[in-house]
């Protein structure tokens, strides 16, 4: 299943799909995309997003560490 990292700093998706490469390498180094809300007109709304697919319940509980760290969350996407 995928999953959707978000941040608001792009700064922190950067960082967090660095370390999903390095601790995941067969799966290479994630994505990083900007989602503008719906409904926003300033630019600075924006989420940054990484998205992971297919990792199981132990890399998950790792990655929900990591994200917490740069004060993101996780959605299933």
């Amino acid at each position: 299943m995928r999953q959707l990292l978000v941040f608001h700093e792009r700064e922190d998706a950067e960082k967090v799909a660095e370390t999903l490469g390095e601790w995941f390498p067969e799966r290479g180094v994630p994505r990083v995309v900007r989602e503008t809300l719906a409904g926003e007109d300033d630019a600075e709304d924006a989420q940054w997003l990484v998205v992971v697919a297919g990792l199981d319940e132990a890399g998950l509980t790792r990655v929900d560490e990591l994200v917490e760290r740069h004060e993101g969350w996780r959605e299933e996407g």
